[in-house]
């Protein structure tokens, strides 16, 4: 296998119907998940690692400090490092932060992922996109998120200028009545996206489960020596 797919999702905190949002990614079947507004304060730890069971992921844990992003992962990759940063607000402002994981398909060179949630400060923004930027470093990366802004924004264009979209541009929010693109994958070129699998989620669960819809992405990372049928379909209805 020499095929990863990534997804990203802002579950709203689980004030809404978590066990809908479980279904939905187990329906995306990802390799890597990238996760904004998971709960960050009381049980929060155990809160998480059960959605991670329930959506049949594994978790490292201990997300302090990220501002409620962080990354799941299956078994069928192997996790070479995760951290968590928190990054600087404004006074009173929602807590900010990312996730950064290495992960490697069984003898393939670790990729970067991260996980951002960008604040509602355009400014803010701007310089978070920056910080993040230097945090990956110069290794082929992918960056999911809720970036808070479309591509006319500031830090969107930050992201765009070493990275590039890869992820469709269908609009991502509100769940219910999509109007914006605020969730997306961007990847750096080393980094080869396949062509998009279109699955079949169930509308009412999107509805219900967050405000924002899911995105996922299936990229190359090596030379493609898998066989025609190994895991193909990958999860299409």
């Amino acid at each position: 296998m020499s095929r990863l797919r990534i997804a990203s999702y802002n579950t709203r905190d689980f004030l809404d119907d978590r066990a809908a949002a479980a279904r939905l990614i187990r329906a995306i079947d990802p390799d890597v998940l990238c996760l904004q507004e998971v709960p960050r304060r009381l049980f929060a730890p155990q809160r998480v690692a059960a959605f991670a069971a329930e959506c049949g992921l594994t978790w490292s844990g201990h997300h302090r400090g990220s501002g409620g992003t962080t990354i799941f992962t299956s078994l069928r990759v192997q996790v070479v490092e995760s951290k968590h940063f928190r990054l600087r607000v404004k006074l009173a402002q929602r807590t900010r932060g990312f996730a950064l994981a290495r992960v490697a398909i069984p003898g393939r060179e670790p990729i970067a992922v991260a996980s951002v949630h960008l604040s509602l400060d355009a400014a803010e923004r701007a310089v978070h996109a920056r910080e993040i930027l230097r945090a990956t470093g110069t290794t082929d990366t992918v960056l999911c998120g809720d970036l808070n802004e479309q591509s006319d924004g500031a830090a969107w264009q930050l992201i765009a200028t070493p990275l590039r979209l890869i992820s469709p541009t269908k609009p991502t929010h509100p769940s219910w009545g999509p109007r914006r693109l605020l969730d997306v994958i961007f990847a750096s070129p080393g980094i080869e996206p396949l062509p998009h699998v279109d699955i079949a989620l169930d509308p009412e669960d999107m509805s219900m489960a967050s405000d924002h819809r899911p995105v996922w992405v299936d990229v190359r990372t090596g030379p493609d020596d898998s066989s025609p049928s190994d895991r193909s379909d990958h999860g299409a209805a």
